[in-house]
């Protein structure tokens, strides 16, 4: 657990000096939200056993209503992100009233359907801006006094409030309902056996899951200063099980790690193209910005037969193997 810490401590103290040493802001902002929303599905996965293929919604739909709040009616950010992350959790709430008697596929696809109806509502409702978007949302100023317009003042906002998010879930973690939490995943009738309600730890499982894919999403809408389609879009749930499973699913650093590498591919792939080609003269290394899907499924599919416990879950096992072998050496 020390070691944990120290790494996360290195980690947020990188986070701080990132803006100084080259990193574009925002971009470092649109990576940690999608790495809090990673981490809020691995809650739900990674420890409670239930597959979503729904959590777009969550994302999406808080994402809307945030920026309709800050725009239309003027609230400010802090009320916007609360506003944000209560409709993800109403939504969770209700996704897992219906969804949660439910077991494996089904399930799944139960929630699934449900993303697909908060999807078209967005496209068919007029305050979503339908195929353009929610665009335009203003940062406006924290408390009525931090301005959000400076980029790296909202940076360090940003980080702070991700930074609790991953706090609260790493204590949710290893709570005693945290605990039951992974009781249920490994053994469920065990579980009921010893007289604990499951359906209810599933369902508040999945609405602080859901409430905190909505502060990711609500955040990246005040950052970004908009909402699309894409936000909701079931591709945006498939992007969150890749995340989780290339990080590693079951580790709290997984999500994370997971996340950095699919956003960077998504918006560094062109340029790393341009380099391959520069370097190998091969031509085709220039269409690579246009082909992300391709290269991020070759890389699943490469971590799924050469890292079955995801990149981080391998490191995991890797250093847990070390630490043995120095044991029995010392032993000796």
């Amino acid at each position: 657990m020390n070691k944990s810490f120290i790494g996360y401590g290195l980690l947020f103290a990188a986070l701080l000096a990132a803006p100084f040493v080259g990193a574009y802001p925002v971009f470092m902002m649109k990576l940690m939200c999608f790495a809090l929303f990673a981490a809020a599905f691995n809650l739900l996965l990674g420890y409670t056993g239930l597959l979503s293929f729904g959590h777009a919604a969550f994302l999406g739909g808080s994402a809307y209503v945030a920026g309709h709040a800050m725009k239309v009616w003027g609230v400010t950010p802090e009320i916007g992100l609360v506003l944000g992350t209560a409709t993800g959790a109403l939504l969770g709430w209700l996704f897992g009233v219906l969804a949660i008697r439910r077991q494996g596929i089904y399930f799944a696809m139960i929630t699934l359907a449900l993303a697909q109806m908060v999807f078209f509502i967005a496209l068919q409702a007029p305050f979503t801006g339908g195929e353009d978007g929610l665009q335009a949302v203003p940062r406006g100023k924290l408390f009525g006094v931090l301005d959000l317009k400076d980029d790296l003042t909202m940076y360090y906002v940003a980080l702070v409030i991700v930074a609790a998010a991953f706090l609260l879930i790493v204590r949710t973690i290893h709570s005693p309902f945290g605990q039951v939490l992974k009781g249920i995943k490994e053994n469920e009738p065990r579980a009921v056996s010893l007289g604990y309600d499951v359906g209810r730890f599933k369902l508040l499982a999945f609405v602080i899951s859901a409430a905190l894919s909505g502060l990711a999403g609500s955040l990246k809408t005040l950052v970004l200063g908009f909402a699309t389609l894409t936000d909701v879009h079931w591709s945006s749930s498939g992007s969150v099980i890749l995340m989780t499973l290339l990080g590693g699913l079951g580790t709290l650093s997984g999500p994370l790690v997971g996340a950095a590498v699919v956003v960077a591919l998504e918006n560094k792939i062109g340029e790393l193209g341009h380099l391959l080609a520069s370097i190998t003269r091969v031509e085709w290394f220039n269409t690579l910005g246009e082909s992300v899907t391709i290269v991020t499924g070759l890389i699943f599919v490469v971590c799924v037969l050469a890292f079955r416990r995801g990149i981080m879950g391998e490191a995991i096992a890797l250093l847990g193997r070390g630490g043995k072998r120095a044991q029995a050496g010392g032993g000796h």
